[in-house]
């Protein structure tokens, strides 16, 4: 952001902003960031997570399942180029508007007419290209909106903004799959209500934030250092980012996994009819999300307290460990609902202390977009990473929907260990 010199007539650059220079937590910043997950993360898990599955299986239910993982695979490509190249063309953004705002705006109007193309498609190469270009445009929402965190608030406050982005990102993740499954018996429907949520994410954010000009920022030539600086994965002193990343990762895809295929887990392995298997995804979900949103509400302070990161996430991996570890021992439909509940406090603490790990471990706050759109596929890649495991064990198994649980459980404590390694943060 740019301050006013009071010894020059121009504007003075920061990057970022020190905790002498912000003494009340800047809410605004949270409500902006937290509406505007829960305006692109709800439509896109209503869609990828119920509507999506929904959909190939009325085209092709005999490969559904290799076929929502083909979607995923390519999503995934789609979204890691994404983050990097639209991360680094935003750290680099000179704009009367910021360097935030152009992005998230040209996301939400793009979000909105993909998603509709992916709505008319009817043909599985078709659907592939349109959801490729959604994620494209996805994800100039989500690593902009992101920066926002590191660009306007100073670290003695990110564990309690974290907790109101995570607030919004939480009913997000939960929410949007309760208002996906009231949409089963009209998909063509939902998806238009999805995509004209998204549509609202990148302005209504905009409208709160009022980012300040970037136009003071020092302009980058086109050189190889400042190639490799902006658009190529952080090299030096990342180890510490890394860990978080592929720690986080395996968290969330833990869960992710489960929830990609819940639909078809209800129906195959706790062998629910149709009306079941609506009922049961908004209990679930809800669940999910309840308990979730208790746990994102008090977690972010309770970190800035302790004055620790790590040992939040590391609980946060033994509940969803545990979570989703139980529907192996019975496939009765209450082991989902118990899953429901105990996995979302996991989440819920993951969610509230996320984004402040992330914001400690960057290797270079003039790269904050690049960088969090990089460690935010730990978050949007493992909803596309998820379906792929899933499917991976299911082929592997023979069909069998049983090793998901035991296996997630796994991922997930690997996770939290990789976490408790990370040494520059607390």
């Amino acid at each position: 952001m740019s301050t006013q010199d009071t010894t020059a007539s121009k504007p003075v650059w920061h990057d970022t902003i020190e905790d002498a220079q912000q003494p009340k937590a800047p809410i605004k910043i949270g409500l902006a960031t937290g509406i505007g997950a829960l305006l692109w993360l709800g439509p896109y898990l209503g869609v990828n997570a119920v509507l999506l599955p929904a959909k190939v299986q009325q085209i092709i239910p005999a490969d559904k399942a290799q076929v929502v993982a083909l979607l995923a695979s390519a999503a995934m490509i789609v979204a890691t180029l994404a983050n990097i190249i639209i991360g680094g063309l935003s750290d680099l953004t000179r704009s009367r508007w910021g360097r935030r705002t152009p992005w998230i705006i040209a996301g939400s109007v793009g979000g909105f007419a993909t998603l509709l193309w992916f709505n008319a498609a009817s043909t599985v190469p078709m659907m592939v290209v349109a959801w490729c270009f959604y994620q494209a445009f996805l994800n100039a929402i989500v690593a902009p909106l992101l920066a926002f965190l590191q660009d306007q608030v100073a670290p003695k406050h990110r564990g309690t903004i974290s907790s109101i982005y995570a607030f919004g990102y939480v009913i997000g993740q939960y929410g949007g799959q309760v208002l996906g499954a009231q949409f089963l018996g009209s998909i063509g429907t939902g998806m238009i209500v999805m995509a004209s949520l998204t549509l609202l994410a990148g302005p209504v954010a905009a409208v709160i934030v009022r980012e300040p000009s970037s136009t003071a920022m020092p302009k980058k030539h086109f050189t190889l250092e400042m190639f490799v600086q902006n658009f190529i994965f952080p090299i030096h002193h990342a180890r510490d980012f890394y860990l978080a990343l592929f720690g986080k990762m395996l968290i969330n895809t833990a869960t992710t996994a489960i929830m990609g295929y819940q639909l078809y887990i209800l129906s195959d392995y706790i062998m629910l009819g149709k009306g079941g298997q609506q009922t049961y995804v908004s209990i679930i979900s809800t669940l999910l999300m309840i308990t979730a949103i208790i746990m994102s509400i008090t977690a972010g302070p309770i970190s800035d307290k302790i004055k620790s990161r790590k040992i939040p996430v590391f609980a946060a991996a033994l509940f969803v460990a545990v979570g989703v570890a139980i529907p192996a021992f019975s496939n009765a439909a209450w082991t989902m609902i118990a899953y429901g509940a105990i996995a979302g406090v996991g989440m819920g603490i993951f969610f509230a202390v996320d984004q402040a790990l992330n914001l400690e471990v960057l290797p270079d706050p003039q790269t904050a977009a690049k960088d969090l759109g990089i460690l935010n596929l730990a978050n949007t890649g493992s909803q596309i990473l998820g379906p792929i495991v899933a499917a991976a064990i299911v082929t592997a198994t023979g069909g069998s929907y049983y090793w998901l649980f035991p296996i997630c459980a796994v991922l997930s404590l690997v996770g939290g260990l990789l976490v408790m390694m990370i040494k520059s943060v607390k």
